[in-house]
Order: structure tokens, then sequence, then C-alpha cells
């Protein structure tokens, strides 16, 4: 399927590893151009070479999004370069273990810049460009907003505010026909969650039980299997498709876990 992409600019945060990395890929493969938008210019560059040695194209604006001063420098950087803005991808983010019992004021408020405040600000400093291109938006958001995980309050509430904002912009943002949705992210193996796991006693066996509880095929969802569905939102072969928070989990939020130990 042609998605209608070339040459369309897209702003993805967090593009140069994990599902962000997996977003500019596919992008790029739909000829779109990608702007990585990370804190680390090594990293970024990286995403950058690999898109450009498979034949596509990308570009690169190194970016500490959890300055809010940095958001609105990292969108006029695109527009000196590009000139437009087609669409942004909110996907940069961390699981940083701020939770209640042991969390403090200044712990939850720098959890919320790092998750969600710079959703809130790349959307509108884009928002001038997105309204002349009638363009797009697809917010990253994560399963613990829905199901909690446990000691990690921040995070959950910026995905829980990542998903009232979809919801809230797909609203505010109709008179100009731009769509917002957002994708459910809940077991997706990167080299974050691969952090992560490493640091548990028994990393194999944890993994083990983790991808015996998702339904759908007994595994962790891919990078480009939410790429995919990414690049299907932000073009016009979803014009009619707004304010949904589309999961893709492999049913690890609302199919009855019995179901996949049951040979179904």
């Amino acid at each position: 399927m042609d998605l209608q992409l070339k040459d369309k600019v897209i702003i993805v945060t967090g593009g140069a590893k994990g599902i962000g990395e997996g977003i500019v890929q596919v992008l790029a493969r739909e000829g779109a151009i990608p702007v990585v938008a990370g804190r680390n210019e090594q990293d970024n560059l990286a995403a950058v070479a690999a898109v450009e040695q498979a034949g596509g194209k990308a570009w690169q604006v190194v970016a500490e999004l959890s300055d809010p001063a940095t958001c609105e420098k990292t969108v006029q950087a695109v527009l000196d370069k590009f000139g437009t803005i087609h669409g942004l991808v909110n996907n940069a983010g961390v699981n940083d273990g701020v939770g209640l019992e042991n969390g403090d004021y200044e712990g939850f408020v720098a959890s919320l810049h790092r998750n969600v405040v710079h959703y809130y600000l790349l959307a509108h400093y884009c928002l001038p460009a997105l309204k002349q291109n009638r363009g797009a938006i697809v917010n990253i958001s994560s399963k613990t907003a829905e199901t909690g995980q446990g000691n990690t309050s921040g995070y959950a509430a910026a995905n829980g505010a990542r998903n009232a904002l979809t919801r809230e912009w797909a609203v505010e943002l109709l008179k100009y026909g731009i769509r917002a949705n957002a994708i459910i992210v809940a077991e997706c193996y990167t080299p974050q969650y691969e952090k992560w796991i490493q640091t548990l006693p028994d990393a194999a066996a944890k993994l083990k039980e983790i991808t015996s509880k998702i339904p759908l095929g007994n595994r962790m969802t891919t990078a480009e299997e939410i790429a995919n569905t990414t690049a299907f939102l932000l073009s016009e072969k979803s014009s009619h498709t707004t304010g949904q928070l589309l999961h893709v989990d492999g049913g690890y939020v609302h199919l009855d876990r019995a179901l996949a130990n049951a040979g179904l």
C-alpha cells in the first residue's frame, strides 16, 4: 500500500533507538523524511546513516526535550531546514520508576517533564505548520496508564496525560483537519526493555513469564509493528481516524490472560 508519505517531513522524538528508530526506518521506506530528535548526537547520526544506507532520507536535531526551551528550538530548527512540518510523532520518554511511596515532589515533576510536557510543547510549536498541511499527530503511550504497574507513578501519570491530550487535541484540531491519535504499547522489546530485564535475578525466566501472558503468539510486539501502525495513522489512508487509542499489543491489555495458556 502506498501511504502517500513521500517527502513528508515528520518529527520523531526519541527516534534514534527502540520504537522511535523503528518508526524512523518505516517512514523512510515510505518515502517520508523523518527528523530524529534526541539527546545523543552520535545515536541520532547513526539512525540517519542507517536510513541513508538503505536509500532513504532523514535528518536529526540534538534535543534534550525535558528542557522546555529546547522544544521550541527543535521545531524551529526543522522549519529552518525544510520550511514545513507534515507530522509529529511524540515518542520520547522513559519508565523511570518514580513511585508514590519512595518518590518526592521534585522527582515526580521531573518525570512529567521527561514523559509528557514535551508532548504538549512540541505539538504547540508544530501547530502552525500542521495547520498549513492538515497534518497529523501520533502520540506513543503505554499500558501503564490503564493497567498500572507499581512504583512508577510519574510514568503512569504521564501516559494517562498522553491519552487525554490525544482526545483533547482531536477535538480542538477538528476545525483544521488535523488528526491526533495514540498507540498504546504494552510489551515491546527494545534496548531500554533489555536493560531493565537484565537487572532482574533470572532475566530469561522473567522474559519467558512475560511473553507467556501475551495472548497473540506468546511473543513481544516488535518496534516495526508499532511503526507500521504509526505510519498508517500519519497517512491519508487513515483520513477519517482521529481521537483513537490503538492498542498494538497482541491483545495484552484487553484479552483474558487465560487465553495465552489455553492453546487458542
